[in-house]
């Protein structure tokens, strides 16, 4: 991805002075900064009579009129609350902390599923997105069958999902290093080529984040000899709840912060990933278990790199760091809540087929076993739920298929694998 060109600061520029009375300017100025469009952005669009530069200037006259601070160290960050994020965070605020999900609707066994199945994906995705290279379903046959990783990738994500399983059962923790370092083993373990890496600073500057293919530098991690000062200014930042600021939004500036310090060797990513998620969960957002944010970062994953350069690009504004994340939270609710509501309709059709007599009970158990699965089951795996011989689940199955309710995946091995295949034939 190509970098963006650096924005010019307010000193570089000599603007018209006519433009600060402007109307027409100052509407341009006004629109152009809900959309938060960046200086390399700015070449793209009509910037009135006074051109580019006066325009800049006045569009960054205004931000810094309106923007909050952030000090930790000797990093300086600020961001703007933008009218347009308001509501996308109270959708947030009503999904995952008040209980307006469907998630409700399920007993205490499928919603552990439910969390399981959404650690498995986002340890994963996260992974990936880090290099692991293994498909989704490999993974998840050695997260559900409790299998030992063969290789690096794999590694990666069982250590991943184990990082997942140790924020959850932490969030009665305040930030402080030594949870960041513990954390950080968790998510490295057996995957660095030194481990006396794991769960320590960097001790050097032999690290930046480049271009895999031109070679091109993004990012300049900050001197090893800052790292203790900044993390302890991070902490007491984090666990200061003197002045108020949104939890999704002081979730995506520790993110941020902890990307831009690289204290660690490798996996500055996934433990930044991960501290979103304990913070936010921490805070009152206990839906966001249910949810994988890095599987839809994945998918868009050049906006999120392209967020962090346009804030460094840009003097460190983080503000297109959180209109990235805002819509990357939203994009994960809509998917679970979709998810949910289908299972929801799965399980009234297959209700329904019982009651016209359709299908039996114990057929109807076979597919309720199918629908909550992570994965494809054989038949000795539904005989041994249903209690009766892997012959007679095979001749459920049979009918099953005939019926359009089940279809036949992929062997793993000899065994024959099934799934739910929706609603049947019409």
């Amino acid at each position: 991805m190509k970098r963006p060109k650096n924005a010019l600061d307010l000193s570089q520029i000599k603007p018209s002075p006519e433009i600060l009375f402007d109307p027409n300017s100052m509407d341009l100025a006004r629109n152009y900064n809900e959309k938060y469009i960046h200086w390399d952005k700015l070449q793209y669009c009509d910037c009135g009579h006074y051109g580019r530069e006066s325009l800049w200037y006045l569009m960054k006259i205004m931000r810094l009129n309106t923007c909050k601070r952030v000090n930790i160290g000797d990093l300086s960050i600020s961001y703007n609350l933008l009218d347009r994020f308001q509501k996308p965070l109270h959708q947030i605020d009503m999904a995952l902390s008040t209980g307006l999900l469907p998630i409700n609707g399920f007993d205490d066994k499928r919603k552990m599923m439910l969390s399981i199945s959404s650690m498995m994906e986002e340890s994963i995705a996260s992974s990936q997105m880090e290099g692991a290279a293994t498909t989704t379903k490999v993974a998840k046959r050695m997260l559900r069958d409790k299998i030992d990783p063969k290789n690096r990738s794999e590694r990666m994500i069982l250590d991943n999902y184990r990082a997942m399983e140790f924020i959850r059962s932490n969030l009665d923790r305040d930030l402080s290093p030594e949870f960041i370092r513990e954390l950080h083993g968790i998510v490295t373990h057996d995957t660095l080529e030194d481990p006396g890496y794991e769960g320590n600073f960097r001790k050097d500057n032999s690290i930046t984040v480049r271009d895999i293919l031109t070679g091109e530098t993004y990012h300049e991690p900050v001197s090893y000899e800052l790292i203790d000062p900044m993390i302890d200014g991070l902490c007491r930042f984090v666990n200061d709840e003197s002045d108020y600021i949104h939890p999704i939004i002081k979730g995506i500036l520790l993110h941020f912060i902890v990307a831009y310090i690289h204290p660690f060797m490798d996996g500055n990513g996934r433990v930044s990933r991960s501290l979103f998620y304990w913070y936010t969960m921490r805070e009152g957002y206990s839906v966001m278990e249910y949810l994988s944010i890095s599987k839809a970062i994945k998918e868009h994953k050049g906006g999120y790199e392209e967020a962090y350069q346009l804030c460094e690009t840009d003097g460190n504004d983080v503000t297109y760091f959180i209109d990235y994340n805002i819509r990357m939270v939203m994009l994960s609710i809509e998917i679970f809540t979709n998810y949910l509501r289908e299972k929801i309709d799965e399980r009234r059709h297959v209700r329904d087929l019982t009651d016209a007599g359709d299908i039996t009970q114990r057929q109807t158990d076979i597919l309720a076993s199918l629908m909550n699965s992570d994965g494809p089951q054989s038949v000795y795996e539904l005989a041994s739920k249903s209690g009766v011989s892997p012959q007679t689940i095979r001749n459920d199955v049979n009918l099953l298929i005939g019926k359009g309710y089940v279809k036949e995946s992929s062997k793993e091995g000899h065994k024959h694998m099934y799934f739910y295949a929706g609603k049947g034939k019409k």
